[in-house]
C-alpha cells in the first residue's frame, strides 16, 4: 500500500554549487503537483529558496511524510541520522559522485520523482548503529550511524591499542590504525576499502574491520547485530571516534565505546526497478571485463 506523501522536505549540503536553483525547480514542480514543500533551514538562507517554509531537522522529522536528499551519499546519511527515531522515508537524488544509496541520477530527477509519487516504489529498512562513549562509567557522547562507527588514532605517528569485548566476553586486543564497526549498508563504504566483506542489506549483522593492523592475522569478522560490542582505548595518541565520518568525539585512555544495533531504522525509498546487484555492478564496475581480455582482443 502506497503512502501519502503530502508534505515533502528537501535537504542538501550547503554551499553546493548550483544546488539552490535545482532545489527551487524541484520545489516548484512538487507544488504544481499539489504537495506541500519545506526546505531544511541550513540551505534555506537564499533568495532563490525564500518562497518556501524552512524547518530544522527536528521539525522535519515531525512534519514531513517524505524527505528528499539532493546530494551525495554523505548528505543522505546525515539526514538519516537526524530523522532516525521517526523513520521518515528517505529518497536520494544523486548530486554527488558515487551514490550507493542515492538511486535517482540528477539528470533524471523529474522522471524518478514522478515514478515514486505515482506509487511505483518500494521501501527498504536499513538498520542503524548506536554508539555511546563512557568515561569512568558515565556516558559523555553518543550518536547514531548509518554506515559505521570508527575508532582510530590521530594523524600523528603511532598505532592505537584497543581491547574488544562482545557481550562482555574478551574477544581481542589489537594494535592498528583503528577499528571499523560497520552495518551492511556501510559494508560498501570505508569497511570495503579496508578489505572488509560486502554484506547484503537484508542481512542482520555487523562487520568489524581492523585498519592496517600490526598483526596480519587480525582479519575482519562478521557478528550478529543482537550483540553488544565494547571497545576500550588502551593506548594511543589523540584517539577519536566518529559516526559515518561526519560526527566526531575525542577519546581518553580507558574510555569505553559501546556499539549496538539501534532500535529504529532508515527507511529508504527505491523507485520501481531498483536492483541492489545492479547498484554493485554500476558502482564497483563489476560489468567491466578483466584488463587482459580487453588487451587480448
Amino acid at each position: 500500500m502506497s503512502l501519502r506523501f503530502e508534505t515533502i522536505a528537501l535537504v542538501g549540503r550547503p554551499q553546493t554549487l548550483g544546488l539552490e536553483n535545482t532545489l527551487a525547480a524541484m520545489a516548484a514542480w512538487l507544488e504544481a503537483k499539489k504537495h506541500k514543500v519545506v526546505i531544511e533551514e541550513s540551505i534555506a538562507d537564499s533568495q532563490v529558496l525564500s518562497a518556501w517554509k524552512s524547518l530544522n531537522f527536528s521539525e522535519i522529522a515531525q512534519q514531513a511524510d517524505l524527505v528528499i536528499s539532493v546530494g551525495g551519499d554523505g548528505t543522505l546519511l546525515g539526514a538519516a541520522r537526524q530523522i532516525g527515531p521517526q523513520e521518515v522515508p528517505l529518497l536520494g537524488i544523486n548530486y554527488g559522485r558515487v551514490g550507493f544509496v542515492t538511486d535517482i541520477p540528477l539528470s533524471q530527477w523529474e522522471v524518478g520523482l514522478q515514478t515514486v509519487l505515482a506509487g511505483e516504489y518500494a521501501i527498504e529498512r536499513r538498520g542503524l548503529i548506536s554508539a555511546t562513549v563512557s568515561r569512568a562509567g558515565h556516558p559523555v557522547w553518543s550518536t547514531l550511524a548509518v554506515n559505521d562507527v570508527v575508532v582510530n588514532r590521530s594523524s600523528r605517528a603511532g598505532m592505537i591499542e584497543l581491547e574488544v569485548e562482545v557481550d562482555g566476553e574478551h574477544m581481542a586486543t589489537q594494535r592498528a590504525d583503528g577499528l571499523i564497526v560497520a552495518s551492511p549498508t556501510g559494508s560498501t563504504a570505508y569497511a570495503l576499502s579496508a578489505n572488509g566483506p560486502i554484506l547484503h542489506p537484508r542481512l542482520r549483522g555487523f562487520i568489524m574491520v581492523p585498519i592496517a593492523p600490526q598483526s596480519l592475522s587480525n582479519r575482519p569478522i562478521c557478528l550478529p547485530d543482537d550483540v553488544s560490542i565494547t571497545i576500550r582505548v588502551v593506548e594511543g595518541r589523540e584517539p577519536r571516534v566518529s559516526g559515518d565520518m561526519q560526527v566526531f568525539s575525542d577519546l581518553h585512555i580507558d574510555d569505553d565505546i559501546q556499539i549496538k544495533h539501534a532500535p529504529h531504522a532508515m527507511r529508504l525509498v527505491h523507485p520501481e526497478g531498483y536492483s541492489y546487484f545492479g547498484t554493485l555492478r554500476s558502482k564497483l564496475n563489476w560489468h567491466e571485463p578483466p584488463l587482459y581480455e580487453t588487451t587480448r582482443r
